[in-house]
């Protein structure tokens, strides 16, 4: 097993590369600059192996990357909903946060405009999460090259977490062109990007621990490289080359087409459960990452207590949902919301569906 993923005895001697192994980050160098499938790194792109700093997971490459990044006093705009730790770490710090919030009307995706009313003076970064959590809602590339211009015109920091990139769930379709599948933001020119990601949600791989940060900034770059060194020496070695097995041209493509596969065939399952009780639940079909955020009402139109619903659910059928309010809008917001994670084996969502169903009938009778 150990050859059959190429892992090199020697490489398990002592600790590794510092800022991860050249095989890998030159992986996901070629990734970050939009290279096609399981590229080997060898074509020069955007960004080269040294825009890249492999970390233990996307949670650490948030954490140090905000830590080296945001002082107290900074002002930060984040969008919301979205993974908590993008802006509950900078107000920690110190910053001033202003949530950029994502309306169901508008498709989940963000408004630019709107970014007028939120920027101030001492706005050091912007914080994205594309395609996003909980909402499973990409950014188009129009959206982001004004999102991007908007930064560049005001010298601010553009930080996009895609640790669900690029579980498009259009990407091997025929008929999908590539204005479909928006780029790695770190493409747009911009050298005040930065990206993280991970190996645990498009990979499938939550398990080895790796996450990147990647800019063209390369000041960014040494600032966090520099914090880093207090956390950590380096990753596993054994994670860092199975990391770079997977995204080596045999296995990326089959890798991320078996994923693609089980997230759209997934979402047609949950996409029939909605439509069947669409007098009671509804939502913006997810067109990437993991994950949907439904609305639950009762028939009067009024929605439910969110946090009581999923605990009643998981108390009568033990399926476990995340309740909106409590998780993504602070106990006041996404009234009604639950995050669902239907990106399982097939069987175990037919199962939870099953169940859900005949709650469904009593909790929701006609």
């Amino acid at each position: 097993m150990v050859t059959d993923i190429g892992l090199r005895r020697g490489a398990m001697d002592g600790r590794g590369p510092i800022r991860g192994s050249a095989r890998l980050r030159q992986k996901v160098a070629a990734l970050c600059s939009g290279a096609g499938a399981g590229s080997d790194g060898s074509t020069p792109g955007v960004l080269c192996e040294d825009d890249v700093l492999i970390t233990q997971g996307a949670i650490g490459a948030n954490f140090v990357l905000l830590y080296t990044l945001v002082n107290p006093g900074d002002h930060v705009i984040c969008v919301y909903p979205t993974y908590q730790q993008l802006y509950s770490v900078p107000k920690s710090l110190g910053a001033d946060v202003s949530l950029w919030r994502l309306e169901e009307e508008n498709g989940f995706v963000p408004d630019v405009s709107e970014l007028e009313a939120l920027v101030r003076p001492n706005t050091k970064m912007i914080i994205i999460n594309n395609p996003n959590n909980p909402t499973g809602i990409p950014i188009p590339t129009p959206v982001l090259a004004s999102l991007v211009a908007f930064a560049k015109a005001r010298d601010i920091v553009l930080f996009s977490d895609e640790v669900y990139r690029p579980l498009f769930h259009n990407l091997f379709s025929s008929s999908s062109g590539d204005a479909d599948v928006p780029p790695p933001l770190t493409t747009f020119g911009y050298p005040r990007v930065v990206v993280t990601g991970s190996m645990s949600k498009s990979y499938a791989l939550a398990g080895i621990r790796i996450g990147w940060i990647a800019s063209a900034d390369k000041s960014i770059i040494q600032a966090v490289a520099s914090a880093r060194d207090y956390t950590t020496i380096s990753v596993s070695q054994i994670d860092d080359q199975i990391a770079s097995y997977a995204l080596s041209p045999p296995v990326y493509a089959p890798l991320l087409r078996r994923n693609v596969g089980l997230a759209v065939t997934n979402k047609a399952l949950l996409e029939t459960f909605i439509e069947k009780h669409k007098g009671v639940c509804s939502w913006v079909m997810p067109l990437a990452g993991t994950t949907a955020f439904i609305r639950f009402t009762h028939r009067s139109g009024e929605p439910v207590d969110d946090v009581r619903f999923c605990l009643d659910v998981l108390r009568e059928t033990n399926v476990f949902f995340v309740p909106g309010s409590k998780c993504f809008g602070h106990g006041r917001d996404f009234k009604g919301y639950v995050r669902i994670g239907y990106v399982c084996h097939t069987e175990v969502l037919v199962e939870a569906l099953e169940k859900l169903e005949a709650y469904m009938r009593v909790a929701f009778p006609e």
